[in-house]
């Protein structure tokens, strides 16, 4: 870790070139977000944000530049290193991703399983510990297809929620959701973020914002920049 990133820094990006394959996606990133921080990313399609997501999981690799994601060095990071990166990362997709054939609590026992856990009682109370906290406790053993889409993002959440992780990544998470719900979404986000968890949320959803405000970073053009709601919110568009 470099000697001046604060303590409470859990994602640090100086001088940051964002790779696409052969594509130059953003170019000179700089940006700091700390444990407990809400932040919004937004921009157009195209303009580079999934791939700055994909860059912080290491989906993409860190070409040029410094940057450093819960500890980890992801310019040096190692193969063997990138599933330990990811146990200290949630990631909150928009089209769900679960496993239809499987019940909530199987979804969740899945991944439990895949990340070493192994004691039937302690996977068993860690299920019942996530689906409580995004509001959902009773509906375990219904199939995916027996939700809302309200219901499926949470469960969604409450997956990423699983092994206590420092960031949550969420990327369009109420793409596919009707504006209620969408609000509920991003109030259960912002509880987690109160709770010590940096949340990164990107979006298309200008309405959340201004409903919503946090601090905001913008993909454009090829850069990333911050914007001051309050002053930009023109910006936003």
């Amino acid at each position: 870790m470099p000697e001046n990133l604060a303590l409470d820094t859990i994602i640090d990006f100086s001088g940051c070139n964002i790779w696409q394959q052969e594509h130059l996606a953003i170019s000179d990133v700089n940006f700091r977000v700390d444990k407990g921080e809400f932040v919004y990313l937004v921009g157009k399609v195209g303009s580079g944000k999934t791939s700055l997501i994909k860059t912080i999981n290491a989906q993409i690799p860190l070409r040029e530049g410094s940057a450093f994601v819960a500890g980890f060095n992801l310019l040096k990071i190692k193969q063997k290193e990138i599933p330990l990166l990811r146990r200290k990362l949630g990631i909150v997709f928009q089209d769900f991703q679960l496993l239809i054939d499987r019940t909530v609590n199987e979804n969740l026992e899945f991944v439990l399983k895949a990340t070493g856990w192994k004691d039937k009682r302690e996977i068993e109370k860690r299920i019942s510990e996530v689906l409580e906290k995004v509001g959902i406790g009773p509906k375990g053993l219904k199939m995916p297809h027996q939700l809302s889409g309200g219901e499926q993002q949470r469960v969604v959440i409450a997956r990423a929620l699983l092994n206590d992780p420092d960031i949550i990544l969420a990327d369009e998470p109420t793409g596919n959701l009707d504006p209620e719900t969408s609000d509920g979404i991003v109030r259960l986000l912002k509880e987690i973020s109160s709770n010590g968890r940096a949340v990164i949320i990107a979006t298309h959803n200008y309405t959340l914002l201004k409903r919503y405000p946090s601090r905001t970073l913008k993909c454009s053009e090829g850069r990333l920049s911050q914007i001051n709601q309050e002053e930009d919110m023109e910006l936003l568009q």
